[in-house]
């Protein structure tokens, strides 16, 4: 089952630092498994632009959707038996400790 991982930022990060994970470890160890499929860190919010149509106009805005302190800062796809081990890579990334991280499920429409 494919899950995303919305990597987020985070106002209040872990404050014990002994033993933080390395990213470029959690990268290729989840690489080598099979189990992240694509990931990448995004462009600051302020590069961001929104797109909306209202009443058939376009309305088209600088800048992320809200106001908020904490923000996606990247993603990672991954492929997972079940949510479950989702949560156990969610875990052990990086982010879980600095920020936080969001697993979503792909919707399946075919159910």
């Amino acid at each position: 089952m494919k899950y995303m991982m919305f990597v987020c930022s985070d106002p209040e990060p872990d404050t014990d630092k002994e033993n933080e994970p390395d990213i470029e470890v959690w990268v290729a160890e989840n690489d080598a498994a099979g189990r992240r499929v694509r990931g990448a860190v995004l462009a600051p919010p302020a590069a961001a632009t929104t797109v909306r149509v209202r009443n058939g106009e376009l309305l088209v805005t600088d800048g992320p959707f809200a106001e908020t302190k904490e923000v996606i800062v990247g993603f990672d796809l991954i492929e997972c038996a079940d949510l479950d081990e989702a949560i156990m890579v969610a875990r052990t990334h990086p982010m879980s400790r600095n920020g936080r991280i969001e697993i979503r499920p792909f919707a399946d429409f075919e159910q």
